[in-house]
């Protein structure tokens, strides 16, 4: 419920873009899943259209389905010529452009970090009498559940034992105790405050644009300050169709990874032969059920899943690190922690101008690629859950309650298949090397009960995999839908089939090196569309705050 303003206080004049928002705007629900608010509440703000069918359906909707068919099917008839050109482009957008990746997100950060700290961060994401509909414990619940999903298995063992045998840019002997620290550090980079920063800012500027300025929730309109209703016109829609690329090319990245996490922990389980044809077949069968998910609106179930999930995580996490080397892993973490403070800005600016371009483009550049191309579909989420919130209120949060829970899960996860390799005689880093999913299973392999956390792992990533896919599935329909959130069920179930398809390829076409070329490659125009926004974000809030203030000089010196 919204609170009143204190007796006595008058509530600024709204600026002229200012519209009424509905009491509620339905976006991606507090669980990540869309049956809690995907299918409810925005039509209405701004005006889009709120009909089901294929009158709702414009160009953003057929040029985005028409590209993504014919990229399948190239990747699928000529997966030769797809691997050569991503391959070279790859080469090229990193090589030429891989230094916008860390000048733009480190740019981000700081502009967040400012904003929050300015006279602007008292600024309401909503009505000036609106108040934040969660308590600030169920919130940061919420914000854990952003995306920390199918990564957490994913690489929170396989990134940081990836580096104690091959230490980031040469600063540590492979597989000693510099390395070790080294290889949390920069795991802590990959998954920290760059990534969240990306997420931040576009989940500010789609919940100002939406809840304070009542445009619809569509890329295209955040850049209003510079585009003004030519947001509306061609180089609008361009924008929308760009999202709608990063989103799918970002959430196939994720089916892949997915797919590697849970055929092996099954071939583990059942002796099954992990393959190319069995890593699609798992694409398959999840692809199925997260669009019948999307389609017949079985939003209790998933929510439920989600919870479970989280159970399941954090008993996981608990158990490991009660069975695992505890001291070991505080007196890691402190160290890593302290160590990626101290150098966090040369990360945050250590290219490839003298070597590495390689490790860049499999660890840094990819990471944050990925972070790029889910921007949208986070950003959406966590402007769901934060109208009513303060700017500064909502930059803190986003910032650092996910940041510290990442760093815990890889000090925790990557610290215990460190200390197997260098103290009790694993071979961890070698399994990983061989093949990326190995790492998780391997882990837990020299842990007690290791066949029922290797369960536990296989049914945290299937959920995980479904919960977001799920989500992204109604994002994209929406995307394409004028921004409705009651996207039909035909574009759902086609942006369902095309997400699994887009999967499929990619890991026929190269497996997990495939996925990380399309997602660097694909995001690169993103990357600008975000770092505009960025700039068109402050521009409007800056104006709106000095309107504001001029109001107010006004009013005072009338009363005199």
């Amino acid at each position: 419920m919204s609170e009143q303003p204190p007796a006595g206080r008058e509530t600024p004049r709204a600026t002229a873009q200012e519209k009424p928002v509905p009491a509620e705007v339905g976006m991606p629900g507090p669980d990540g899943a869309p049956g809690a608010g995907l299918s409810r509440g925005l039509d209405g703000v701004g005006k889009p259209p709120t009909g089901r069918g294929v009158r709702q359906l414009g160009s953003v909707f057929w040029i985005s389905i028409a590209v993504a068919v014919v990229f399948v099917a190239w990747a699928a008839l000529f997966t030769e010529n797809l691997n050569r050109v991503t391959a070279t482009s790859l080469n090229w957008v990193t090589a030429s452009f891989g230094w916008g990746y860390l000048f733009a997100t480190l740019g981000i950060l700081v502009f967040l970090v400012f904003l929050a700290f300015s006279p602007v961060g008292r600024t309401r994401l909503g009505k000036d009498t609106d108040r934040p509909e969660f308590s600030n414990l169920t919130w940061f619940a919420m914000l854990l559940g952003a995306v920390m999903g199918i990564g957490l298995v994913s690489y929170g063992v396989a990134e940081p034992i990836s580096h104690l045998a091959v230490p980031p840019h040469g600063l540590a002997e492979p597989n000693t105790p510099e390395a070790a620290v080294r290889a949390l550090q920069y795991s802590y980079f990959d998954w920290g405050l760059h990534a969240w920063a990306v997420f931040a800012v576009f989940g500010l500027a789609i919940a100002y644009s939406t809840y304070r300025k009542g445009r619809r929730p569509l890329v295209s309109q955040l850049f209003t300050p510079f585009l003004g209703d030519r947001v509306n016109g061609p180089i609008g829609k361009a924008i929308d169709v760009l999202s709608v690329f990063a989103t799918l090319f970002g959430t196939a990245t994720s089916l892949g990874l997915g797919a590697l996490q849970i055929s092996n922990g099954m071939g583990r389980l059942f002796t099954i032969p992990v393959n190319s044809v069995f890593q699609v077949l798992v694409i398959a069968v999840i692809t199925a059920i997260f669009t019948m998910s999307a389609v017949t609106g079985i939003n209790k179930g998933i929510k439920m899943l989600s919870y479970v999930s989280g159970a399941m995580a954090i008993g996981m996490f608990v158990f490991v690190l009660a069975v695992g080397p505890t001291v070991f892993l505080a007196n890691l973490y402190i160290e890593s922690l302290g160590l990626w403070a101290s150098d966090f800005f040369r990360m945050s600016l250590q290219g490839a101008a003298f070597g590495d371009l390689e490790w860049m483009q499999g660890w840094t550049y990819f990471m944050l690629a990925w972070w790029v191309s889910w921007g949208a579909f986070v950003g959406i989420f966590l402007a769901r859950i934060s109208r009513g919130r303060t700017i500064r209120g909502f930059i803190g949060g986003v910032l650092t309650v996910p940041s510290i829970a990442f760093f815990t899960w890889f000090a925790v996860f990557g610290g215990t298949a460190i200390h197997v390799d260098l103290f009790q005689g694993g071979d961890i880093a070698e399994q990983t090397a061989a093949d990326f999913g190995n790492a998780f299973f391997a882990t837990l392999d020299h842990l007690p009960l290791s066949t029922v956390t290797s369960v536990v792992a296989v049914l945290l990533a299937v959920i995980f995999f479904v919960t977001s896919a799920d989500s992204n599935t109604y994002v994209l329909g929406t995307l394409t839908s004028h921004g409705s959130l009651n996207p039909s069920r035909p574009v759902l179930v086609l942006w369902g089939v095309l997400t699994g398809l887009t999967a499929m390829v990619l890991m026929l076409a190269g497996g997990l090196g495939a996925l990380q070329n399309t997602v660097i490659v694909t995001s690169l125009p993103f990357l600008v569309i975000i770092a505009g926004l960025t700039i068109a974000l402050g521009r409007e809030i800056t104006a709106d705050h000095h309107a504001t203030n001029s109001h107010t000089k006004e009013k005072t010196d009338a009363a005199r």
